[in-house]
């Protein structure tokens, strides 16, 4: 299990990883990142596990790949300072992907809005022009016969060739202004996003791969600024205020919403069938049942004890659930849960 940290003075990354059964520290990886940013300092994207190496990205754009089993580091990168990138004010946030048999990263640099690695050099092997970057994770996607990379710049929605990283559409807001923070999500060929100022739209695709402007539906009280929404059971699970329980095969029509003040705040959602699992920045697991007519809890549980957040999205692995807050991090081995009530 690979844990993000900083140290005690706030002036380096510190990355470390974890037994999974045990929770003993492996190895440790840090190295030098001063900054001020807005919500902290400490790395935002998911460490991206591939083979037998683990790619890391901080919050200053500091990349490197290691080795999983030891923690050597292979090889890194500056990704601000190679692409004349401009640093976010809450960082570099969105993880790297494989796609295309390269590492795809996201500086946000005027001739490198997306950067394709060698995954096991790190040379770079194409670059793109573009805006400087969003918040939202990249995606890779089988959208109207292209496969593409689909994903935020500062000021719009877009997909790229994953071969070239060619720029195939853009697609900007009716309201501007959105943080573009929520990973959009594919469901059945078409494309659902979530921002604050513009709602929940899902777009189809033309023959081509371009999107088709005009959304199929739109439900605009589900306007989550961070929170990534979920797909399952033909239904989209997303959190605004409430727990949101939309048709994904009805034109996002609503089927219920939660009313639970614990969603008041942002939430991490994990989806499987007939279940989704939500933790709550209070550190409490909620399971609904997500085939319910109306909002069916099947069974909560406070998991953090200390005053702190808990805003990092838990990792699953089997039946275990790795849960952290600022100071803490913990395994809740969930177990069979039995056939639904």
């Amino acid at each position: 299990m690979i844990v993000a940290d900083r140290d005690f003075l706030d002036t380096h990354d510190v990355w470390r990883c974890l037994d999974a059964a045990l929770g003993l520290e492996l190895w440790t990886v840090t190295y030098r990142a001063e900054g001020q940013l807005d919500y902290g300092n400490s790395p935002r994207a998911t460490p991206l596990i591939h083979g037998d190496f683990v790619y890391l990205q901080g919050a200053f754009g500091h990349l490197l790949c290691v080795e999983l089993a030891s923690g050597e580091i292979v090889w890194q990168r500056d990704l601000l300072a190679d692409f004349d990138a401009e640093l976010p004010i809450w960082g570099l946030c969105g993880s790297p992907l494989i796609a295309g048999g390269n590492l795809i990263v996201n500086p946000g640099g005027p001739q490198a809005f997306l950067a394709a690695l060698d995954p096991a050099t790190g040379e770079t092997r194409w670059t793109t022009p573009g805006r400087t970057a969003a918040y939202a994770s990249f995606i890779e996607a089988d959208l109207g016969g292209r496969r593409q990379l689909v994903g935020y710049d500062k000021v719009s929605l877009g997909g790229w060739d994953v071969e070239t990283g060619r720029r195939l559409w853009e697609l900007k807001p009716a309201i501007p202004g959105d943080f573009n923070v929520p990973t959009p999500v594919v469901v059945e060929k078409q494309l659902l996003v979530t921002t604050e100022n513009n709602g929940t739209r899902l777009y189809g695709f033309n023959d081509d791969g371009t999107i088709v402007p005009q959304p199929k539906a739109r439900y605009e009280r589900l306007a989550a600024d961070s929170s990534t929404a979920v797909v399952i059971d033909g239904r989209v699970f997303g959190v605004w205020n409430d727990l949101h329980c939309l048709s994904a095969e009805n034109d996002l029509e609503p089927l219920w919403r939660s009313r639970d003040r614990v969603f008041r705040d942002y939430a991490s959602l994990i989806a499987a069938p007939g279940r989704v699992l939500v933790t709550t920045t209070s550190g409490e697991l909620i399971l609904v049942d997500s085939t319910s007519a109306d909002y069916n809890v099947v069974g909560r549980m406070p998991v953090i004890a200390d005053d702190s957040e808990v805003h990092a999205h838990p990792a699953l692995a089997g039946t275990r659930l790795y849960v952290r807050s600022a100071s803490s991090i913990l395994c809740v081995n969930l177990g069979d849960p039995g056939p639904l009530p």
